[in-house]
């Protein structure tokens, strides 16, 4: 008689959420809120080690750098982190604080990508700082943008390499003012990559728009210097534009792909009464809004089939219905804009609001006679120290 066959007994199926490669890919697609991974690390040990896992934050920061949460802003010269979101995701002021060494005399020219651009005047360096990790990169400005990095006549952004890697870029420009005749705007890029500064870019800056029918020498050697407004780049496209003001109000623009500075003028009749900022527009294109008393107009550049770059309104916003503002008749500056969220910051009537553009949907922020430009702070904060100490929730995800 036969013995029985052995039956073998078939390997245990993994569930979903057994398998450690499918559940660092869901754990991956939680939104980039700073509460996220903190809340999933808290469902067990396994959990927590993937979700504290430094390769995981890292690959979690360049899942969700498309469209980043806007986490605050900085102000330009105090450089102090003001927190926008709530609990349980807001960051601490003081997790987002730079030490100062003796003698730093730091400025804000701007955030992006999660880093933000400082130049320090004394002594004359840039530092990009990555406020999520700590990271600090110092580099020495280029003597042929050194010669002219006067307050408020030089500025730059900074911007991560395409394909959400480690590497950065670093553009620096600066009106030159020296030549009253010949002025010129001038660039340099520096790459993290090759850890060198490039070529001086340069371009010629229109001289304006005299007062007399028949200038003079004398006439363009009087008007105002050119500077720059201090409100940072906007990065639309592969280009970077700055609003620069003085005998001539305009934008500079900077072509990343082909390394050159442009210059693009603003229609007069779109100048007069109205004060205007950089943004960008719907599709990804270069856009202006202007305010005006009580309203917001927002412009798009638009290019025909013939090459011919045109200005045409899109939308206008009536802040005092929006507000329920008591008179029409009030100011409105514009503190600061965040491309990727769409969000735009401004002081009305003492009170500092944000205001998303496509929503219209406004939180108040603070009651403030002051008002300085804000650098929006838009990044994906991984670290866990964000969170309150005294959660005791769990998270459950269904697949």
């Amino acid at each position: 008689m036969s013995s029985p066959r052995c039956r073998r007994r078939s390997p245990a199926v993994k569930t979903p959420l057994e398998d450690d490669d499918l559940l660092s890919e869901i754990l991956l697609r939680l939104p980039p809120r700073p509460s996220s991974l903190p809340r999933a690390s808290l469902v067990c040990k396994r959990w927590h080690g993937l979700a504290s896992d430094p390769g995981f934050f890292r690959r979690f920061r360049r899942h969700h750098r498309r469209i980043p949460p806007l986490l605050g802003f900085f102000r330009r010269y105090e450089l102090t982190f003001v927190p926008t979101l709530e609990d349980p995701d807001r960051v601490p002021p003081g997790r987002f604080s730079l030490h100062r060494g003796d003698g730093d005399r730091f400025m804000s020219l701007g955030c992006r990508h999660g880093l933000v651009l400082i130049v320090n005047f004394t002594p004359r360096q840039m530092l990009v700082w990555d406020p999520v990790t700590g990271d600090q990169h110092r580099l020495a400005i280029p003597p042929g943008i050194a010669t002219h990095s006067g307050n408020m006549i030089i500025t730059g952004a900074v911007l991560r390499a395409r394909g959400g890697g480690a590497h950065f870029q670093v553009v620096l420009t600066v009106a030159d003012n020296q030549d009253k005749q010949r002025r010129r705007a001038l660039a340099c890029v520096y790459s993290s990559e090759t850890r060198l500064w490039g070529d001086l870019i340069s371009t010629p800056l229109p001289l304006g728009v005299p007062r007399s029918d028949q200038p003079t020498v004398e006439d363009f050697a009087n008007v105002p210097t050119l500077v720059f407004t201090g409100k940072p780049a906007v990065l639309a496209g592969n280009f970077l534009y700055w609003v620069l003001v003085g005998n001539f109000q305009g934008i500079l623009e900077f072509d990343l792909e082909k390394q050159s500075l442009a210059v693009i003028r603003v229609p007069l009749h779109m100048l007069e009464n109205f004060h205007f900022l950089n943004m960008r527009a719907e599709g990804g294109s270069l856009g202006l809004l202007f305010s005006k008393d009580s309203t917001i107009q927002l412009w798009k550049r638009k290019t025909g089939c013939d090459g011919v770059a045109s200005w045409a309104l899109g939308r206008t916003i009536e802040l005092d219905k929006l507000l329920s503002l008591e008179s029409q008749q009030v100011s409105v500056r514009i503190l600061g804009f965040a491309e990727e969220n769409n969000v735009l910051f401004l002081q009305t009537c003492g009170i500092q609001y944000m205001l998303h553009l496509e929503s219209l949907q406004f939180k108040k922020l603070s009651e403030s006679i002051l008002a300085s430009n804000f650098h929006p702070f838009e990044s994906v904060y991984t670290s866990g120290n964000g969170m309150p100490s005294d959660i005791t929730f769990y998270v459950m995800i269904i697949v």
